[in-house]
């Protein structure tokens, strides 16, 4: 066997199935997941409690089957005060949670690892890691059918990484990318999970920290449909390593979800897949203009690829619903 092809068999034996047996559809056969993205979040800081405000009054107004945050919940030290902070604040309204890492995250004390360490002590986080991959949280969720144990919908989880380390090289700097060995671990589980479906595609769903360059992409096209709000250019790597195409081609994704520009909620059509920011979570800890706060509501289908999106405000509004075909 070649060295690639074992490394790769290597990494579906490691990768784990966090939450096997506990994410299922509802017997409405809907399946609802509240994304919240750069919470930013500071203990002692009182600016910050907005933040957690919002989690609380998004969570009771929807009531979701599942929370994903997609990166930067912390934005200042003590590391682990700050983090447990946010970590009680998912945890007591028992719903399963799971987290992305942003690149702000590991800059107060603690690595990305340490603070993986630390939200596993809670009962209802669902985030775990892949071993021998770039990156930290990496890991996909299953969500079984409301009937049975089938997996009807995969949700990827990727580690968007932090900072170019390559500024050494003309014009490369800014933000990093997703490596070839993540976008290798999503295309053999994309293909395993196929073959176990009698080789049909399993309807999926991606979420990380930094928009691809597609969504600078999809934005700039004049031909785009594009819901929502742009208010600063996309802060996305100067580097494509063609995860986006990676997803294309295998036509499981039809959306990814990301958050990191905090002035951006819109959500662009690109090849037929659903580009969706986040809304701010956070509070008046860093920059934002986007008022109030807020989260992005994703419901699923069985046994559809069909999904409706739209955002949940902590005042209680509701916006730019779209139903994704």
């Amino acid at each position: 066997m070649k060295k690639s092809l074992l490394l790769l068999t290597l990494l579906f034996v490691l990768t784990p199935v966090v939450n096997a047996g506990t994410l299922k559809f509802r017997n409405d056969n809907t399946f609802k997941i509240v994304q919240f993205t750069d919470l930013h979040y500071i203990h002692g800081n009182d600016d910050a409690k907005a933040a957690l405000e919002n989690v609380n009054a998004v969570l009771e107004m929807e009531k979701p089957d599942l929370v994903i945050v997609t990166g930067d919940l912390i934005f200042g030290g003590p590391a682990e005060l700050s983090f447990r902070d946010v970590m009680k604040t998912f945890e007591k309204h028992n719903i399963p949670f799971a987290f992305t890492f942003g690149n702000h995250d590991d800059e107060y004390g603690m690595s990305r690892q340490e603070l993986l360490n630390l939200g596993s002590q809670y009962s209802h986080n669902l985030s775990s890691t892949t071993p021998g991959i770039t990156g930290t949280s990496n890991y996909v969720l299953e969500v079984k059918s409301s009937a049975s144990d089938k997996v009807e919908e995969l949700l990827y989880v990727f580690d968007s990484n932090t900072y170019a380390k390559h500024s050494g090289l003309s014009g490369i700097d800014g933000y990093e990318w997703i490596y070839q060995d993540q976008i290798a671990w999503y295309c053999g589980l994309s293909e395993k999970y196929a073959a176990s479906n009698s080789g049909m595609p399993v309807p999926s769903l991606a979420f990380f920290h930094i928009p691809l360059p597609e969504f600078a992409e999809a934005a700039e096209n004049q031909s785009t449909f594009l819901v929502g709000t742009r208010w600063e250019a996309c802060c996305c790597p100067k580097i494509n390593t063609g995860l986006f195409a990676a997803m294309f081609g295998r036509n499981d994704v039809r959306g990814i979800f990301c958050g990191h520009d905090h002035n951006n909620d819109y959500t662009a059509i690109h090849h037929g897949v659903a580009l969706c920011y986040g809304r701010y979570s956070g509070a008046n800890t860093v920059y934002n203009n986007l008022k109030p706060n807020g989260a992005r509501v994703i419901i699923l289908k069985e046994g559809s690829r069909e999904f409706t999106t739209y955002l949940r405000l902590s005042n209680g509004q509701k916006l730019n619903e779209i139903n994704i075909q």
